[in-house]
């Protein structure tokens, strides 16, 4: 990803690894979701630090059907998003992808705008091209992909409703 200063090369560098994705998975999201809200969704922790294009994905929980609020890196794909199911290369998929497959409807903030937008779990060359366009913006997933080898990392499109 283009524009990136050393802190962006140093964070994300440490995130590649197992002991820096580990600790990031245990700590960001209680830094983010602050600076998130008190930034109306124009800056998180990690847009800051790593220079990621970060936003905030709403969903509908399948088993409490309460919304749920996560930090993701948001890869812009034209109008449409693509999010990685990552969970840092974790054992299991992570609860957002289970509830955008129950429920697709989702709301993103980006950029300090809030939009509806409908979720599809890709697959073949759909999957593959979002797979590069994601691993050109951060090159953690490879990593993340080897870790989780046990099980297939989801990659879904969101594309604005209306």
């Amino acid at each position: 990803m283009a524009n990136q200063n050393p802190i962006h090369k140093m964070i994300r560098t440490i995130a590649k690894t197992k002991a820096g994705s580990k600790l990031f998975s245990m700590m960001l999201h209680y830094f983010d979701r602050p600076v998130l809200k008190w930034t109306n969704g124009r800056y998180s922790v990690a847009s800051l630090l790593a220079g990621l294009p970060i936003i905030n994905l709403t969903t509908i929980g399948r088993k409490s059907g309460q919304p749920r609020t996560m930090p993701l890196i948001g890869i812009p794909d034209g109008d449409n998003l693509i999010v990685i199911g990552s969970n840092w290369g974790g054992k299991a998929h992570p609860a957002w992808t289970y509830n955008l497959l129950a429920n697709p409807e989702a709301t993103v903030l980006v950029n300090g705008r809030s939009q509806k937008m409908m979720a599809h779990l890709t697959q073949g060359a759909e999957r593959e091209a979002a797979w590069d366009k994601a691993v050109d913006v951060y090159l953690g997933y490879q990593n993340y992909e080897k870790w989780a080898d046990h099980r297939n990392i989801r990659v879904m499109v969101l594309a604005p409703v209306g």
